[in-house]
């Protein structure tokens, strides 16, 4: 059984996609084991309360230095012997140090297709923001292995969303979630626990 560790840092809406996926058999053989959030005001804490999984902020505002922030993270992680760490919706930048614990262990979504709309500064509505601002009428969203990169780990799964004529960076934001955040973050999480995805020479190779 994997163990997952998921990161938030907001109303855990994708930890409630994994959540719901596990309960109905669309994700096996793992289970969420710890949920961690930067903000202690995260709606996501109280999700992973409310299905009896243990929960905790660890923010850095409560540690001296960025050092500190990340060697708590990391013990937590390894505390609670996790496999493979989820990011949904993280905004925290991940170290090297925790990164290099973790080699094709951790995993993040991202609401675009990447390489398009990712990499420093492209977070949240940011991401819809600059989409519509350039026109595009393609979006999506995007899983993929974290690297020492910003965005630019190995893609595991991806999956396109419509931009509609009316869209605001909101509308298109809940459509990229319900269309494609909602749908390949489990589907990847249920092909690592089955043994489904290895990754050769920077990509990703998936048996079906």
């Amino acid at each position: 059984m994997l163990k997952l560790g998921v990161l938030v840092s907001g109303g855990g809406t994708n930890l409630q996609a994994i959540l719901d996926a596990v309960k109905s058999g669309r994700i096996t053989n793992a289970e969420v084991s710890l949920v961690i959030s930067n903000n202690a005001g995260a709606y996501a804490l109280e999700r992973a309360h409310m299905h009896g999984i243990p929960a905790m902020c660890i923010s850095p505002k409560s540690y001296e230095s960025r050092d500190e922030f990340h060697k708590a993270l990391l013990f937590e992680l390894q505390r609670h012997q996790i496999d493979l760490v989820v990011l949904a919706g993280f905004l925290v930048a991940i170290p090297p140090m925790i990164v290099e614990a973790y080699p094709n262990k951790m995993i993040n979504i991202h609401p675009s297709l990447i390489p398009s709309f990712c990499g420093t500064g492209f977070y949240g509505l940011r991401v819809h923001e600059g989409v519509l601002n350039r026109g595009v009428k393609v979006t999506g969203a995007t899983v993929h292995f974290v690297d020492a990169g910003t965005d630019t780990g190995p893609i595991i799964l991806q999956k396109a969303v419509e931009v509609q004529e009316e869209d605001t960076p909101e509308l298109l934001q809940r459509r990229v979630m319900e269309q494609a955040e909602w749908k390949i973050l489990p589907e990847a999480i249920d092909l690592i626990a089955n043994g489904r995805v290895k990754v050769e020479n920077g990509k990703v190779r998936i048996s079906r």
